[in-house]
């Protein structure tokens, strides 16, 4: 299966678990974005993304450049409770 089936997958069936009112607004928030230009103006595959620090769950302070020091680095952003 491709990811794209995958990812498909996982819409449809959180598409059956939502109100149609809650969907209604994902869509129409995902058009907004969309329309915005945000995704020709994001990085590409393969790119690097600059130096940054970020809080951790604890509130300190982790740099970039120390992870990438240790091997390869992965950044997951994690949106909340919708």
């Amino acid at each position: 299966m491709s990811l794209k089936e995958k990812l498909d997958a996982i819409r449809a069936g959180g598409a059956k678990m939502l109100p149609a009112e809650t969907l209604e607004i994902m869509h129409a928030e995902t058009e907004k974005l969309r329309a915005s230009g945000a995704a020709e103006r994001s990085l590409g595959v393969g790119a690097s993304l600059p130096p940054f620090e970020l809080a951790n769950q604890r509130g300190e302070t982790v740099r970039s450049a120390d992870l990438l020091a240790r091997g390869p680095l992965v950044l997951t952003v994690y949106r909340g409770v919708w």
